[in-house]
């Protein structure tokens, strides 16, 4: 049985964040401080008051791995373990694509907390479409149910102050920030914004993601870490493919997390590419060197195939197959302009 499945609805979610232990725990808990606007060619993106050189190092290993890259992008990091944390352009907006559906998951076990209830099985099926294969139907099922004011409120609770639900329905194109992003993984992880259990079944879902969308930030991980993974791959006649990936990184005596979001891309592999690049040097220095094989190669894989699907949000849009450079289906989307992806 995995965790999610022990977890999925036999635990209850009633509220915990009135226990002492609790509110300790997560008042001793780290806070980012964002920065943006640093520029690229500067390796000043992170910061540690305790590990001051292993930031340093950090710093100038993105920078590096991001020397090449010429699409547009943004990213945070967040280590509970060194204090290290880091970011370049944190308060850019983007379309969300299929990454919002992190948002919808902790909207999700918020409520159901608020109604000290256990899950539906309606929410706890579709859930688990929805993350696990990226379904843009269970995303859509869910977004409605909630409505708009229940999805504010999460973002309200989780301090995620500069992200615009996207509106008509088309959640895909919710406006996101990295920052924000990172204030959503730690809801899974620090914050006291849904209990412990809570936090355990949305990681469950996340673990269980399925093998072909597990590219992105899990690149270069070490095999003692835990993978806990959400994508979003959308293209659009303008700013070309946005290609976002969410990672939780969990084990002993290890608890990290990154959010990186690009766009501009003239394909998704492009998006991709710079992803990894940053992912590989993360894994690498805040495991003391230990990332896998693959962190030493060149971050640059071929993309794998992708759920197409139906985009039940966008009207109109038909069913695409699997395959290389497939829209996940989360908004209207089109062909890149020819030569111009940042349109």
């Amino acid at each position: 049985m995995t965790v999610s499945d022990s977890l999925r609805i036999r635990r209850p979610l009633a509220r915990l964040a009135t226990g002492a232990a609790v509110a300790l725990l997560a008042s001793a808990l780290p806070t980012a401080a964002w920065a943006s606007g640093v520029q690229p060619n500067s390796p000043g993106y992170c910061s540690s008051a305790q590990n001051p050189q292993l930031a340093a190092q950090l710093s100038s290993d993105i920078s590096g791995a991001l020397a090449s890259r010429t699409d547009t992008y943004a990213f945070t990091v967040a280590d509970d373990t060194t204090g290290i944390t880091c970011a370049f352009q944190a308060d850019q907006h983007f379309d969300s694509a299929s990454v919002v559906k992190v948002i919808i998951m902790g909207a999700v076990l918020r409520r159901a907390e608020d109604q000290h209830r256990y899950l539906t099985d309606f929410e706890d099926s579709n859930m688990t479409q929805m993350i696990t294969a990226s379904d843009n139907d269970a995303a859509t099922a869910l977004w409605n149910d909630l409505g708009m004011a229940q999805l504010q409120s999460f973002l309200d609770l989780a301090g995620m102050h500069d992200t615009q639900l996207g509106q008509n329905g088309y959640w895909g194109l919710t406006q996101i920030t990295a920052a924000d992003e990172m204030k959503a993984l730690d809801v899974f992880v620090n914050q006291t914004v849904i209990t412990p259990s809570a936090k355990a079944y949305a990681l469950g879902q996340m673990s269980q993601v399925e093998a072909d969308q597990r590219w992105g930030t899990p690149f270069g991980a070490p095999a003692d870490v835990t993978v806990q993974v959400k994508n979003g791959w959308l293209p659009r006649a303008t700013h070309g493919w946005r290609v976002h990936s969410l990672g939780i990184f969990t084990g002993t005596g290890k608890s990290y997390r990154m959010a990186v979001l690009t766009q501009d891309n003239a394909e998704e592999s492009d998006g991709i590419d710079t992803i990894q690049a940053v992912a590989a040097v993360v894994h690498r220095d805040l495991n003391g060197g230990a990332a896998s094989t693959a962190a030493k190669r060149r971050a640059g894989v071929a993309p794998q195939a992708h759920p197409g699907g139906a985009a039940p949000e966008a009207p109109g849009a038909s069913a695409a197959p699997k395959g290389t450079g497939v829209s996940d289906g989360s908004a209207p989307f089109g062909p890149v302009a020819s030569g111009d992806s940042k349109g």
